[in-house]
């Protein structure tokens, strides 16, 4: 790699993270904010809840296509199209008069949002070379991490002390310098006119995603053997094995799903998958335990956090470099054990814990998320082709937003049990809410614990294996590879 290429990495690495960055940061901005709004449009719980629901759903949908869109028209193009697309929504959303209007400019603004992630890495595993992808990866973590940390003492200042709509228009200076750094500083990667549109592929995907995350999302307020949640679920299954037959099927499917035959690929997924619903675990019951029991504001809560954002920020590119050197299998390990740890401690939380003693805790827990998530990411990456990068960062991203969702929906339902199961002590409120999320945080850690153990099938792979000493398994994934790309 010349020193121009190596120019070019940096700066196309710079412009992903602005948009990573905008879109991560709005996620965990207006969480916060939703009490305030449901003042300010005088509406319910049950309504103002789909500013969030319609987002994700949005997304869930949108993200699929990101691969065949890259594609067919190129991923500069697409990049500079979500994040045009994700400023306007913004921009809507601090104009809007009422809920409904609210509602729809989070749908326009999730149209983009759900393309952005995708897109950035996609780019990023296109322009890096293999040997440097841990440590570039590592910096664009940075602001995939540190931006859900941000968000809450962002929102909490601006809702405490300025213009709610801030939370939205603060976009759209951020969305026009990225635009503008990606038309003048991005190159446009090669596209495929001949590719086909799934349509069958596409409708199967939007109304199976649609109706499961939906499902999981009111599963808990709606109850889970409700007609509603049942005939959900039931939508959910038929439209997915669909699509799943129509996709091994099809010419140029929607999403490749015939690179879960890739055995690192998919571990690194079963890994990610795992690792999420550990990580929701605390990011969702922290906030519950700091505001709701301990009487802390928005603000003091996301303050608390911080710190350990900022620790997983620093561990990112070195643990991005580590990954170049010795592989990700022992850093994935070392990485998922700290967590672990860390979050049964998280578990034993009480009504007397310091504020600095839960904030070493969540630091201590940053520096295991900082060890174990990027090595396990890059690692299934690489073991796909180049061409294939947007099939598998799509597939990635739709994966992740689906055990997210249904983190989230676990999650909840065991914090609503274990509260129904303590409330008939003679407990106080608070104790029997503090009770409640230190066993669902047991949970979160347990899920983790199983994160450790499938850890240790990551092979760290050496360039250059001699094709007499592939495994059955690494032939078997090199012809099917070379399959795909004969197709292609």
């Amino acid at each position: 790699m010349d020193k121009h290429e190596e120019r070019y990495m940096w700066v196309a690495l710079t412009v992903v993270i602005v948009g990573t960055f905008m879109a991560i940061l709005d996620s965990s901005i207006v969480n916060v904010a939703i009490p305030k709004l449901m003042t300010i449009f005088k509406v319910s719980t049950d309504q103002i809840e789909w500013i969030l629901t319609g987002y994700m759903l949005t997304m869930s949908i949108v993200i699929p296509f990101t691969g065949y869109l890259g594609d067919r028209f190129g991923i500069k193009k697409l990049y500079i199209f979500a994040l045009t697309v994700f400023t306007i929504g913004s921009a809507l959303c601090g104009l809007s008069t009422s809920i409904n209007t609210m509602i729809a400019a989070r749908v326009v603004q999730a149209i983009g949002g759900g393309m952005i992630m995708p897109v950035g890495m996609a780019m990023i595993y296109q322009i890096v070379p293999i040997e440097k992808r841990g440590l570039a990866l590592g910096v664009w973590g940075i602001s995939a991490m540190a931006a859900p940390a941000i968000g809450p003492t962002l929102s909490g200042y601006i809702i405490q002390y300025m213009d709610w709509r801030l939370i939205f228009t603060l976009n759209i200076p951020i969305g026009v310098i990225g635009v503008t750094l990606a038309i003048l500083l991005l190159k446009e990667t090669p596209t495929r006119n001949d590719k086909k549109f799934d349509i069958f592929g596409s409708i199967t995907s939007a109304v199976g995603l649609f109706s499961l995350l939906l499902a999981l999302s009111k599963g808990n307020s709606q109850g889970w053997t409700s007609g509603y949640i049942l005939g959900l679920f039931a939508v959910a299954v038929i439209s997915l094995i669909g699509f799943i037959y129509i996709e091994l099927h099809h010419e140029d499917p929607l999403l490749e799903l015939r690179i879960l035959k890739i055995f690192p690929y998919s571990l690194s997924l079963v890994i990610s998958t795992v690792t999420t619903i550990g990580m929701f675990g605390a990011l969702f019951l922290m906030p519950l335990y700091l505001q709701n029991i301990r009487g802390y504001t928005p603000m003091q809560a996301g303050m608390l956090m911080l710190p350990a954002a900022i620790v997983t920020g620093i561990m990112m590119p070195i643990s991005g470099r580590l990954f170049d050197k010795f592989g990700a299998k022992w850093l994935t390990i070392i990485g998922l054990s700290i967590l672990t740890v860390s979050s049964y401690f998280l578990s034993r939380l009480t009504l007397e814990t310091s504020y600095n003693t839960v904030m070493i805790i969540m630091m201590v827990r940053g520096i295991g998320m900082g060890l174990a998530i990027m090595p396990t990411q890059t690692a299934g990456m690489n073991a796909i082709p180049r061409e294939l990068t947007g099939r598998g960062t799509a597939l990635n991203s739709t994966i992740k937003q689906v055990s997210g969702s249904f983190g989230i929906a676990i999650l909840t339902t065991i914090l609503g049990r274990r509260e129904a199961f303590y409330a008939v002590s003679d407990s106080g409120m608070k104790q029997v809410a503090v009770s409640a999320i230190n066993d669902t945080l047991l949970v979160a850690t347990l899920v983790c614990f199983v994160g450790i153990v499938v850890a240790f099938f990551i092979k760290n792979k050496t360039e250059g294996i001699p094709e007499q000493e592939m495994s059955k398994t690494e032939r078997h994934e090199q012809e099917f590879v070379e399959e795909i790309l004969s197709e292609m």
